[in-house]
């Protein structure tokens, strides 16, 4: 059984309602994103980091899968799918899909401040400052904040070498070290893109790019490549 690694951003999960860290020219109530998802911020404004992602996490229980997420779960029929996916919600599992690394985090956890191994589920969308983790410390978002490092960037570089297919959906490929898994995918493998505003990318001639958004270039493409 061949293997189709995919790498997901953003534009799978907006056709869901799930907002962009650039929509809104990247403001939060006047403050740039960056300024409330960093270390930083959690040091000097936890309450506002927190009200941030809560506003986030509320939409995203109400979310649901769209057509591009529902497609790729037809793949595993055929192929072995491994999903490597920048977003922080969970939409990909929602949706039915078997394997699936996020590079980001996930909305819907928590950890520890003083042990980053204590995670936790949340069955509510609303984390509180005095939620404690077993450990007495105040938990924070499960998220890689703007200047953190991406613990699973190695696991994620590792599937990436294993493909006989990748594909890249809804994402600008200018974030890194996301952008960069493209590299260790071997030379010369089918490779497909689908974004709107999908262009080639320099070193990936053999790469077939569908400018379309997720919800109608991905089922597209999968039944390409059910049917080839």
């Amino acid at each position: 059984m061949k293997t189709i690694v995919v790498l997901t951003g953003a534009g799978i999960s907006a056709e869901s309602g799930c907002n962009t860290f650039r929509d809104n020219n990247g403001l939060w109530r006047k403050h740039r994103v960056e300024e409330v998802a960093s270390p930083y911020a959690w040091q000097q404004s936890p309450q506002m980091v927190m009200d941030f992602y809560n506003e986030r996490r509320k939409k995203l229980f109400d979310a649901k899968p769209n057509a591009g997420h529902t497609a790729l779960v037809k793949l595993e029929s055929k192929y072995q799918v491994e999903i490597i996916t920048q977003n922080v919600d969970d939409l990909h599992e929602r949706a039915g899909s078997s394997n699936v690394y996020h590079l980001h985090g996930e909305l819907k956890k928590a950890r520890s401040t003083v042990d980053p191994s204590l995670i936790y589920e949340l069955d509510e969308w609303e984390l509180k400052m005095g939620d404690l983790c077993e450990k007495g410390s105040q938990l924070r978002p499960h998220i890689v904040w703007f200047g953190e490092p991406v613990p699973m960037f190695e696991k994620a570089v590792e599937i990436a070498k294993t493909a006989d297919i990748f594909i890249v959906i809804g994402t600008s490929m200018a974030v890194y070290p996301a952008a960069s898994l493209i590299n260790y995918v071997s030379r010369g493998l089918p490779m497909y893109y689908v974004d709107p505003n999908a262009n080639p990318i320099p070193g990936n001639e053999n790469m077939q790019i569908i400018k379309e958004k997720a919800g109608v270039g991905v089922p597209r493409l999968i039944n390409l490549l059910l049917n080839n």
